[in-house]
């Protein structure tokens, strides 16, 4: 069952996908095929399944192949957020969208970041936990050792009501990883100065007021940041 959740997302596609060289040396990350699909039409595939009737993506790298890729899709409305100007990072990205996003809470996506579906779909999970009353932004977590991709100790430490606190301590290592999916209220972006800023700090001003929150995925996720993980991601998903 799909329960009611954002109508909107904001795709965050604009990055340079250095990581992913010689494979981004012509072609913007986002349209780099992962067993045979887009990573950018995977991710709007599983927003689509979640009832997202319009995205806003934002690009920069290889813009043009990306606008003209989007305007392929029909099952939603692809509105697009252009940074040509330059990279605004996280949380300028998603400002600099503001005016196409409206007022209503939205999920975010980011484009290098799959899983393979446990029981529950994980962007169910992520809906059926998002309570407005109680939170401003709301993070899909992975727990450590359930995916590809979880590197190094930064990550997320959670209470028993589901607030979370960011460590990047190296010890002891956090129990989960944010995936890059996340419903927000858009308008906790707003006091922010600009044009470019991290959503990081975002992240510990709501954590200080107990209103940055997680739920966590039953699936297996992989994080495809580099040629190695996309050929992982490839045996996993074929």
């Amino acid at each position: 069952m799909t329960l009611p959740g954002p109508k909107t997302a904001m795709v965050l596609a604009a990055g340079l996908g250095t990581r992913m060289r010689p494979l981004s040396d012509h072609r913007p990350k986002a349209l780099i095929p992962v067993a045979g699909r887009a990573l950018v039409d995977r991710v709007l595939d599983k927003l689509v399944e979640a009832g997202v009737k319009r995205a806003v993506v934002n690009v920069h790298h290889f813009a043009d192949q990306m606008e003209a890729h989007l305007a392929t899709r029909t099952d939603l409305e692809v509105l697009i957020s252009d940074e040509r100007h330059g990279l605004l990072d996280s949380g300028g990205g998603i400002a600099h969208a503001r005016a196409q996003l409206g007022e209503a809470p939205i999920f975010i996506a980011n484009i290098d970041s799959l899983w393979l579906e446990g029981d529950t779909p994980a962007l169910e999970t992520l809906k059926a936990a998002w309570n407005p009353e109680a939170m401003d932004i709301l993070l899909l977590l992975v727990r450590r050792g359930h995916g590809i991709g979880f590197e190094g100790p930064q990550g997320f430490r959670m209470d028993p009501g589901g607030r979370l606190t960011h460590s990047t301590a190296p010890e002891p290592p956090t129990p989960f990883a944010n995936v890059g999916f996340a419903i927000i209220k858009p308008q906790v972006l707003d006091a922010e100065p600009g044009p470019a800023f991290s959503i990081v700090p975002i992240w510990h001003r709501l954590q200080a007021q107990g209103r940055l929150h997680g739920a966590v995925m039953d699936a297996f996720w992989m994080h495809v940041g580099d040629p190695e993980a996309r050929e992982a991601a490839e045996v996993r998903l074929q």
